[in-house]
């Protein structure tokens, strides 16, 4: 009976603390008597950095903290804190030791009697896991605040909704031109909106009137519908002001309408955006745009790593940055492409530019290689051939003077590998997925990353349905390229030290890009391919893979967290190379970081082997053979 009493207060014991008060209670009844009971003295080393855990330990009684290498505190906790959790759910060694600081007793569950718990309740273990993503968590936010300026990040988030500082003004879809002029002049506003009762139909601005009315000779007593701009481009309230911007910019727009669950809440326009201090990016993408030849695209492209160094010290998160870069750097390529045509002449038939890698997701850092593809029309004959290579010829090379060096890997337009018709690319693609070589992975991983840049749109979306469509359910492609993915090394020992490279012009430094960025990519795309998501862009990606049940909400948030990490650490490196006027690389000297970055470091490659273990498990090495 005293047994029957002792098991029933570790039961009442487990179900007070998370994330045990989550299981049922049948489960909480069974699991006191799988339970062993250990006792540590103060100083008694509960659980060494480097080894597997045998077991998940609770803190009965007492209390324990975690050290890293270093010797630098990282967690303490007392009765309840869990200990080895997310090593033993991903199976790798304990990345910090744990020691008793008080006389404890711990509750041991062994390991296989903890897997067949975590196997029948997969929230445990993801609670498990999720543990250690606070840490995580803010790392990213020390990363992100290292630099920061409180004032000019305020400048840079700025939602639009801030720069509205009156309500709409509209006129029924019903008034005349004369009488929407009327409202402008005495509103003192440049545009108007146009509604049908609450719902927008149109905008007429000031450049309308000019261009439709007074220049076309229109009886300004028709309707205000016939000159109009109809469906306008709207916006959201809650965007932030810089990406608004940049927007306009690239639809040479003036006016944005803002709605809030479908109706107009306010206009806000290119100027008002240019009254900010972040107005940098727009400058430098307008004048990109109007640049006359590659040089002036160089010229004004030469203003980006100052940028970027600028977004750095602001606080800008990785994603913002990154979106930024890749917005002039979309901008270049697209007025070297319209040059290039200018230059030698109409298209013989239509084609889509279209761009690949890390400018295709959005996620593109300083000096980034050439990464694009043509895909022609189904007319497109043998002599049409000599046009798409002489434009690919000329804008690999104008990209080249702006700055942008060329893919090592030949992953160019110009190359005949990297230019086919639409029908070409849906058989190499279906060859991919049918027979899926090494080749064919390497091939796969980079063209499944695309994104229409110029021409004709339809040809680069309909590449890009076929994309997907042929890797849903591709059990044997998804098992190959998830190998790929998993066998990738990640720059970790097994001691937790940092592995840096031993030889080579990047001696003892680790490449942020090839180990750590490259890793979540390729892990959130192939979980992306699973659930037939068109992201493109890897958060987006992993959003869709738990939605589409193919990843845990808890990993994915931590790869997340250690995408803007890496990212982040990446482009502050770059920004600091900037400034000592070196060229930008993805190569960090660890010993040049502090002993909390390293440590931040050490988390986010715990956290890439936990994913590549739970890739590896959802497409097994099996379906292979």
């Amino acid at each position: 009976m005293a047994l029957d009493v002792e098991l029933a207060e570790i039961r009442d014991f487990l179900a007070a603390h998370a994330p045990f008060d989550a299981l049922p209670a049948h489960e909480l009844s069974t699991l006191p008597a799988l339970l062993e009971v250990v006792y540590r003295r103060r100083g008694e080393v509960v659980l060494p950095a480097g080894e597997v855990p045998e077991g998940l330990l609770v803190v009965r009684s007492g209390a324990v903290e975690a050290r890293d290498a270093d010797g630098e505190l990282v967690q303490r906790g007392g009765a309840g804190t869990s200990v080895g959790g997310p090593a033993l759910v991903a199976g790798t060694a304990q990345p910090v030791t744990v020691s008793a600081i008080e006389d404890s007793l711990l509750l041991v569950l062994p390991a296989a009697a903890a897997g067949e718990l975590l196997a029948r309740h997969p929230a445990l273990a993801a609670a498990l896991r999720e543990r250690g993503g606070d840490r995580l968590r803010g790392a990213v936010e020390h990363q992100r605040d290292l630099h920061a300026d409180d004032l000019q990040r305020a400048v840079l988030r700025t939602r639009v909704a801030d720069l509205v500082r009156r309500p709409p003004v509209t006129v029924a879809a019903t008034a005349t031109v004369r009488e929407a002029a009327e409202v402008m002049h005495r509103e003192q506003v440049s545009s108007v909106l146009v509604t049908d009762g609450e719902r927008l139909v149109g905008i007429l601005t000031d450049r309308d009137l000019r261009s439709r009315v007074v220049a076309a000779g229109t009886d300004p007593a028709v309707a205000v519908s016939a000159v109009m701009t109809p469906e306008p481009v709207t916006g959201s309230p809650d965007a932030v002001a810089l990406e608004v911007l940049l927007e306009l910019v690239r639809r040479n727009l003036h006016h944005l309408p803002l709605l809030r669950d479908g109706r107009p809440v306010g206009v806000v326009t290119a100027t008002d955006l240019m009254r900010l201090e972040q107005a940098d990016p727009v400058h430098l993408v307008g004048d990109v745009a109007r640049a006359r030849d590659a040089a002036e695209v160089a010229e004004a492209a030469g203003r980006l790593a100052g940028l970027v160094a600028s977004l750095v010290r602001q606080g800008t998160s990785a994603r913002d940055a990154s979106r930024v870069v890749t917005t002039i750097g979309d901008a270049v390529e697209r007025r070297l492409v319209t040059l290039a045509e200018d230059a030698i002449g109409p298209a013989p038939v239509p084609y889509a530019w279209v761009t690949l890698g890390s400018r295709a997701r959005f996620e593109q850092a300083l000096h980034a290689d050439q990464d694009h593809a043509l895909v022609l029309h189904d007319d497109a004959s043998e002599a049409d051939d000599a046009w798409f290579v002489e434009l690919a010829d000329r804008v690999t090379a104008d990209l080249e003077v702006v700055g942008y060096p060329r893919c090592g890997g030949g992953t160019m337009a110009g190359d005949a590998r990297w230019r086919r018709t639409r029908a070409g690319w849906r058989d190499e693609v279906s060859a991919w997925v049918r027979e899926p070589t090494p080749g064919a992975v390497i091939g796969a991983s980079i063209f499944f990353d695309l994104r229409h840049l110029s021409g004709e749109a339809s040809l680069t979306a309909d590449v890009a349905d076929h994309l997907r469509r042929s890797a849903a359910g591709a059990d044997l492609f998804l098992a190959h390229l998830a190998s790929h993915a998993a066998a990738r090394p990640v720059p970790v020992g097994f001691f937790r030290g940092l592995v840096v490279e031993r030889t080579g012009e990047h001696r003892d430094t680790l490449d942020l890009k090839r180990g750590g960025i490259g890793i979540v990519v390729e892990i959130a795309r192939i979980h992306a391919l699973t659930v037939g998501s068109p992201a493109t862009s890897t958060l987006e990606r992993l959003e869709d893979a738990v939605a589409g049940g193919a990843l845990s909400r808890p990993l994915a948030d931590d790869l997340h967290d250690a995408w803007e990490y890496l990212t982040a650490l990446r482009l502050g490196h770059q920004a600091d190379q900037v400034r000592h006027g070196a060229l930008p690389d993805n190569h960090v000297d660890p010993s040049a970081l502090s002993s909390l970055e390293q440590r931040h470091l050490r988390t986010v490659f715990g956290v890439l082997r936990s994913a590549q273990s739970a890739l590896a498990q959802r497409h097994p090495v099996s379906a292979l053979w």
